[in-house]
């Protein structure tokens, strides 16, 4: 799936036109994260339409780009998540970055990994670990 990172000048009131152009464009926002380094924000996202969403950024003068993630449903159960770690690094695959996507009782995860087409294969047959599709993530 696409994920849209945007990186934003460390300002009040940058995060809220970015969400401010999105809404306007009718475009909805399914998960958010924002880190922040010295000079900069890094603003990453599920949305509706990601394609959409980087035009219209990128036409009112924001840094905006696409990035294969895997979002991946975790069972609700004690060490889930330690044993999903634990599946990947003994498997070779190096977490690049994640984030937490909650939605009712669903929980899921979204990263990017140093593979992210091995780790999709290694979770393919998984009983408890499911890489959801963007169509999954946007119904949740």
């Amino acid at each position: 799936m696409k994920q849209i990172t945007v990186f934003l000048e460390n300002r009040i009131g940058r995060l809220e036109t970015v969400t401010d152009i999105l809404s306007k464009n009718n475009i909805n926002i399914i998960c958010i994260s924002l880190s922040d380094t010295v000079d900069y924000g890094m603003l990453r996202m599920l949305v509706s339409q990601p394609a959409e969403a980087q035009r219209v950024l990128m036409e009112a003068g924001f840094s905006a780009m696409l990035t294969d993630v895997l979002a991946v449903r975790l069972i609700h159960q004690f060490g889930m998540l330690n044993k999903f770690n634990g599946l990947l690094a003994s498997n070779g695959i190096d977490i690049k970055y994640m984030y937490a996507l909650m939605s009712g009782k669903d929980s899921a995860v979204v990263l990017k990994t140093s593979d992210n087409e091995k780790c999709e294969e290694l979770l393919k047959n998984s009983e408890e670990f499911k890489v959801l599709s963007a169509v999954e993530i946007y119904n949740l």
